[in-house]
């Protein structure tokens, strides 16, 4: 008789970690102790990694990247990328892809920057960011699900489209906005001792991330989609609602980080977004988050993040070239990468 999907799935320190099937009586000191082991040292890696950068920068640059202002420009450049990485977590530890976040952020931020949408103030151009990347999650969700598409085919059609549509409601200019309670969230004046609004809607977005995919069952069945499509199916779990779910997530990841950009520059442009799929999946990928899926974690792609943002603000203060910038991020990506098969490869001996 097949078994329910067990709740332990997530069960140990670590985070969403599906454990291998089980195959008899299993020790205490089995799999989810092993997985939150390495959980914990990839995460002290991390910690390592951003520590030894702050030393670089504190070193070449002590005065300009030590700066208070400086560092709250890290951060606030961290939450917007920040936010779409989330939803790109729960993407790939289901083992799906979305290439399609870059596009969707700026479908995003230029529908809800239109002259119509500022007629309606605040709540019209937050309104209408969060929905048009829902919409655009929906698409991909269903065309994933239901149209039985490849992630990487519909993402990347979905890539194309959403940009020709943001380039076609521009017409290539930059959507200034003239809402003052929208700008005046990217002012000093509206920070909380210090703390940009921008970041504590990152770290809103990244402790409610956290407990979905830890402490939920929503969580559970995306680990468990991830690990094994078809026993979870014969689980009982809908695979095909819970992938249109996921992609739903990735949407409204995308239009909150959307307004966030829109409060950041205060405009609205075709370009916004750029490469953030690559970012995206690249802060997941180092921060533990297993891209054949059954594995993500949180807290380390946060950390993947704050070390991309980091290495290209310490790179922008001493005057290097951004193909040197790439080039650093590329090399960190294989590292990480490699890291992860040796560690998987020591989890099944």
């Amino acid at each position: 008789m097949t078994q329910p999907v067990s709740s332990t799935q997530q069960g140990g320190p670590d985070e969403g970690a599906a454990p291998a099937p089980v195959a008899g009586p299993r020790s205490k000191d089995g799999p989810p102790r092993a997985f939150g082991l390495r959980a914990d040292v990839r995460n002290l890696s991390l910690l390592g990694v951003l520590a030894a950068l702050i030393v670089v920068g504190g070193i070449t640059e002590p005065d300009a990247f030590l700066d208070t202002g400086n560092l709250q420009l890290i951060l606030t450049q961290s939450s917007v990328i920040g936010v779409v990485t989330v939803g790109m977590t729960f993407v790939i530890t289901s083992g799906g892809i979305d290439l399609s976040v870059g596009a969707m952020v700026a479908l995003a931020s230029v529908w809800a920057t239109t002259l119509a949408t500022q007629e309606y103030g605040f709540a019209g151009i937050l309104f209408t960011a969060v929905i048009v990347g829902l919409g655009a999650g929906l698409v991909n969700g269903l065309l994933i699900a239901y149209g039985r598409m490849v992630p990487f085919i519909a993402t990347l059609a979905m890539l194309a489209s959403a940009r020709g549509l943001a380039l076609q409601i521009t017409d290539g200019k930059t959507q200034i906005v003239t809402v003052q309670s929208v700008l005046d969230l990217g002012l000093p004046d509206s920070y909380v001792l210090g703390i940009p609004p921008l970041v504590m809607m990152f770290a809103a977005v990244t402790v409610i991330g956290w407990l979905v995919l830890n402490r939920t069952t929503f969580g559970r069945r995306t680990v468990a989609v991830g690990g094994n499509a078809e026993a979870a199916r014969l689980a009982g779990i809908d695979v095909r609602r819970q992938r249109l779910y996921l992609y739903l997530l990735s949407g409204l990841c995308c239009g909150i980080a959307a307004f966030m950009l829109i409060i950041l520059s205060g405009s609205g442009q075709n370009t916004n977004g750029n490469l953030y799929e690559l970012d995206a999946i690249a802060a997941a990928i180092i921060g533990g988050t297993l891209l054949s899926g059954g594995r993500g974690t949180i807290v380390g792609s946060v950390l993947g993040v704050l070390v991309f943002t980091t290495i290209t603000n310490i790179f922008a203060l001493n005057n290097l070239q951004s193909d040197v910038q790439q080039i650093a991020k590329g090399a960190i990506i294989v590292a990480a990468v490699l890291v992860q098969r040796r560690t998987s490869a020591h989890g099944e001996t």
